[in-house]
């Protein structure tokens, strides 16, 4: 169960075998079914959570009903609200499963401890906040310089393989357009290849 994990560390800092079983020790496992909430808006989140297998989502519900894709999370990725995450205050998003999936989670207290007891973690994790630091800068730059069709055929360059496994309408409210505008892009696209 932690294969995907120890990998995707190991590419960033080097673990001894007493890192790797003090790891462990601090992670809980589940497994999700395909739209199966591990958060809900109105709670605190009480996991930063590891994607071993499958697909999540993080959504904002506006007061219309509309959803809001904040991430998605796949193989070897980290999702977690971390505001609440860190502060213990009320999420104001969703985290579900789009496909069944197979979590590591860690509660905030043995995220500490586990910083704590295996000190080359704390570099690794500083290693991933830099680069969600990066990516949400890119993000956001993204929403607010590019068209539809440029946030698209971006999204599409970085990430091809995700567009087979996330349903057209979350693609959609994840680039903040409407599915209609995405069938028109991608049909254009379709057409000058």
């Amino acid at each position: 169960m932690f294969d995907v994990l120890l990998a995707h560390i190991q590419e960033k800092v080097t673990l001894s075998a007493t890192d790797v079983a003090v790891l462990k020790s601090f992670f809980i496992p589940k497994k999700l079914r395909k739209r199966q909430y591990v958060l809900q808006e109105g709670d605190v989140c009480k996991y930063l959570l590891f994607v071993e297998k499958g697909l999540l989502r993080m959504y904002h519900v506006d007061e219309k009903g509309t959803e809001h894709m904040i991430q998605f999370a796949w193989e070897g990725w980290w999702m977690a609200d971390t505001y609440s995450f860190l502060s213990g205050d009320v999420s104001e998003y969703n985290i579900d499963a789009t496909e069944d999936a197979e979590l590591l989670m860690i509660t905030l207290e043995n995220f500490e401890a586990l910083l704590l007891q295996a000190p080359v973690m704390e570099r690794y994790f500083r290693i991933l906040f830099q680069n969600n630091i990066i990516s949400k800068e890119k993000r956001l730059v993204n929403t607010i310089s590019y068209s539809a069709e440029e946030k698209y055929t971006r999204m599409a360059a970085a990430n091809p393989q995700l567009l087979q496994r996330i349903p057209q309408n979350l693609i959609a409210s994840y680039l903040g357009i409407t599915p209609e505008t995405l069938s028109r892009i991608r049909k254009k696209l379709m057409k000058s290849k």
